[in-house]
C-alpha cells in the first residue's frame, strides 16, 4: 500500500498507512491569507505521489493549516493482505509561514530583552578581574573585583591605610586583570642610636628588619631589645649602641679598643684601666665614647697649703679749714688687717697646676685711717722775718729736704722742728708732712717769737 508524508509546524513527520487519505480542510477552516499560491514552493507539506479524488495524479497537495493538522479521518479499509518493510520518509523542510504584523509587534520588545541581558552579559565579563592581594605580609589572596583603581579594591575589602603605610601599586593606580596588590603598614620606633634619640616609622615586622631597612650596622651592636622581635602596629622602643673604635691615652702609653660600650668609664674598664683617687679623663666619664675619639686619662696628685695674707686699710681724708692748704693731720692711723688662706695644689701627670683658693677666713680686721686735710691759704709773709735768708737755713738744717727727719725721729721737715714747737706754732701734725710753704711760714713766726736761738748751728745762715 503507499505511503503519504503529513508534517506538523516544527518540521517533524508522521508516516500514514495508504489506506487513509487527507480530507481537505472546510473553506471556514482555512484563512484566504493562509492558503499558498499554484506554485506549491511556499507550502509547509512535501508531495506524496497519491491521488486527488477524482483518482488523477497531481504534482503536489494543498496545504493544511497548523489548527487543522492533528485532525485526521481514519474512513474503514479491509484488512491488507500484506504490509510492506516500513521505511523511514525522507525528512522535507518546509518553510515557515510569513508573521503578522501583530507578531511582529510582539517580537520586538522581547529581542530587546534578550539583546540587552547579552550585553550586560558581555560587559559582565569585561570588567571582572582577577587580582592577588597581600596585607601586610600575610599570604597572598585572589580576588575577583569590579574595583577600577587600587583605593577601591582597597575599601571593598576594609583595609585602610595611613600616610606610613605603603601600598603598591599606589592608591591611585588603575587596576588590571592579574595586577599584584601589596600591603605594608608602618610601625613607629623610637630608636636611640648611640646616644641620640629620634621617632623613625618602618614597615619591616621584625628588628632585625628595621635595623636593615634604617641602614644600621648591627655587627657587634648592643641592642635592647632581640633581633628576632616582632614589632608590632603600635610600634616599639630600640636602644642601640654600635661598635665603635675608641683611643685611651694612659699613664704614656696608647689603649685602642673596639666596644659598644655606653659610657667612657664603661669602656675604660673593658681596656683594662682604672681611676684612682681623683684620676678623671679628658671628657666626663658619664659621657658618650664617641667612634674615632681619643680621650686621656689624667693622674692627679693633690694636696693644700694655707697663707696668711694682709688684708689693706682703707683712708678717709676730712677737709680742716683750720690747717693752711697742702697740710694733712693724721687722727688715727691706719692698720692693716690680716686672712688666712687655703689653696689647693694639683698635680696633672706630673705638671704643677696654678693653685686654686679653695677657702678663706679674716684673722684680723684693718683699721681705718682718717686724715684732716687743710683748706686756709697761707699768708705770703710774716713781718720782721721775711728778708732772712730761709733757704740757706733750711739747706743746713735738712739740705734743703720737706719730709727730712733726723736719726732720732723726733726732728723733722726744712727746719727740723719738735712736734710740740710745731702744734704750738698753730701747725697740724707732723712737720715733715706739711707742705714746704707752711713750714716756712711756721718757721719766721717762731724767728719773731725767739730769734734764731731755735737753731743755734745754723741760725747765723739767715743773715749770713
Amino acid at each position: 500500500m503507499p505511503w503519504s508524508v503529513v508534517s506538523n509546524a516544527q518540521g517533524s513527520h508522521r508516516a500514514v498507512r495508504g489506506g487513509f487519505g487527507r480530507r481537505k480542510p472546510a473553506p471556514s477552516d482555512v484563512a484566504p491569507s493562509d492558503v499558498p499560491t499554484s506554485g506549491g514552493a511556499a507550502s509547509e507539506f512535501a508531495p506524496t505521489g497519491s491521488a486527488t479524488a477524482g483518482g488523477a495524479p497531481t504534482s503536489g497537495v494543498v496545504p493544511a493549516p497548523r489548527a487543522v493538522l492533528s485532525e485526521v479521518s481514519r474512513p474503514e479499509v479491509s484488512r491488507p493482505e500484506a504490509a510492506p518493510p516500513e521505511v523511514a520518509p525522507p525528512k522535507v523542510s518546509l518553510p515557515r509561514p510569513a508573521a503578522s504584523p501583530e507578531a511582529l509587534r510582539r517580537l520586538v520588545p522581547q529581542a530587546l530583552v534578550v539583546a540587552f541581558l547579552a550585553g550586560g552579559t558581555s560587559a559582565f565579563v569585561v570588567h571582572d578581574k582577577a587580582v592577588k592581594l597581600t596585607v601586610d605580609g600575610g599570604g597572598p589572596r585572589t580576588l575577583h573585583t569590579f574595583a577600577g583603581e587600587v583605593e577601591e579594591l582597597l575599601a571593598h575589602e576594609g583595609v585602610s591605610v595611613g600616610a606610613h603605610d605603603i601600598v603598591a601599586p599606589a592608591p591611585g593606580a588603575e587596576l588590571a586583570n592579574g595586577d599584584d596588590v601589596v600591603v605594608r603598614y608602618g610601625r613607629p620606633v623610637l630608636l636611640t642610636l648611640d646616644g641620640h634619640r629620634r621617632q623613625v616609622w618602618t614597615t619591616a615586622r621584625t628588628v632585625e628588619g628595621a635595623l636593615r631597612r634604617l641602614g644600621v650596622r648591627a655587627e657587634g651592636a648592643f641592642l635592647s631589645v632581640s633581633r628576632s622581635a616582632a614589632i608590632s602596629r603600635s610600634g616599639l622602643a630600640l636602644d642601640v649602641r654600635t661598635e665603635r673604635t675608641v683611643t685611651f691615652m694612659a699613664d704614656g702609653r696608647e689603649h685602642t679598643i673596639r666596644t659598644n660600650a655606653a659610657t667612657v668609664a664603661e669602656a675604660l674598664a673593658r681596656a683594662g684601666l682604672a681611676l684612682h683617687g681623683q684620676d678623671t679623663t679628658s671628657v666626663p666619664p658619664d659621657t658618650f665614647p664617641r667612634d674615632g675619639s681619643t680621650i686621656t686619662v689624667m693622674r692627679i696628685t693633690a694636696g693644700e697649703r694655707v697663707r696668711d695674707e694682709p688684708i689693706p686699710y682703707d683712708t678717709v681724708r676730712t677737709g680742716d679749714p683750720g690747717l693752711f692748704r697742702g697740710t694733712e693731720v693724721v687722727d688715727q692711723q691706719g692698720r692693716p688687717g690680716a686672712r688666712r688662706v687655703t689653696y689647693a695644689l694639683r698635680t696633672v701627670n706630673g705638671v704643677k697646676e696654678k693653685p686654686r683658693k679653695i677657702h678663706e677666713e679674716v684673722v684680723r680686721r684693718a683699721v681705718t685711717q682718717r686724715v684732716r686735710v687743710g683748706t686756709k691759704t697761707a699768708p705770703a709773709s710774716v713781718s720782721g722775718a721775711d728778708g732772712l735768708n730761709w733757704a740757706g737755713l733750711a739747706a743746713c738744717e735738712s739740705g734743703g729736704r720737706p719730709g727730712a727727719v733726723d736719726a732720732s725721729g723726733n726732728y723733722g721737715g726744712l727746719y727740723q722742728f719738735d712736734t710740740g714747737t710745731w702744734h704750738a706754732l698753730g701747725g697740724g701734725g707732723r712737720p715733715q708732712d706739711a707742705p714746704a710753704a707752711e713750714q716756712t711760714y711756721r718757721a719766721k713766726k717762731l724767728y719773731v717769737q725767739r730769734g734764731a736761738s731755735p737753731w743755734p748751728h745754723c741760725g747765723r745762715r739767715l743773715t749770713g
